[in-house]
């Protein structure tokens, strides 16, 4: 059944996030508000992968869940930019490659019963080194890994972001 929805009150809004007071009806039951975080851009990430080398993946702290974990590179997508730019370039700013052909994989709501963030996968076959990463700040190191061990980091909790988890996983299974 879908959901009639009579309109939206903003409790607070950024560039980065808004959050919302939605005013819901279930059809045949009750009307309610439900808090609703709207993101304003969507995130785009690129697992990228090369015969010779592996897949290149980043070893980064996350300071909210205060973890550390891989991520494949990925980013949020500018305003006026589509999902494939925003994956080339997310990947190039963050590893200092430059990846190669992209393909779409597929498109995701990490958490559609809260907020409407959407995440678009892409893989990438091989990349160029192009020079440092323009924005170092974004991993403690960034390195390629064989797909075993992608396996056996995802497998053991090392990969604990859910784009980056999500992409692997998809990779794995349908992707190479």
């Amino acid at each position: 059944m879908k959901w009639t929805v009579h309109g939206e009150r903003v409790l607070y809004d950024s560039e980065w996030i808004r959050l919302a007071l939605t005013d819901v009806e279930i059809p045949g039951e009750r009307r309610f508000e439900h808090h609703v975080i709207r993101m304003p851009a969507h995130a785009a990430g690129t697992l990228i992968h090369d015969h010779d080398l592996g897949v290149l993946l980043l070893w980064r702290h996350r300071f909210v869940t205060d973890t550390w974990g891989w991520e494949v590179p990925a980013g949020r997508v500018d305003p006026g930019e589509t999902p494939v730019h925003a994956a080339a370039r997310e990947a190039y700013e963050e590893t200092g490659w430059k990846p190669g052909p992209i393909r779409y994989l597929t498109t995701y709501f990490p958490h559609n019963g809260l907020n409407d963030c959407a995440f678009h996968l892409f893989a990438a076959d091989g990349a160029t080194h192009v020079g440092e990463p323009t924005d170092p700040s974004e991993s403690e190191r960034i390195e390629w890994l064989s797909v075993d061990q992608v396996r056996n980091e995802a497998r053991s909790g090392n990969i604990r972001d859910g784009l980056s988890l999500t992409l692997v996983l998809w990779w794995l299974n349908f992707g190479q």
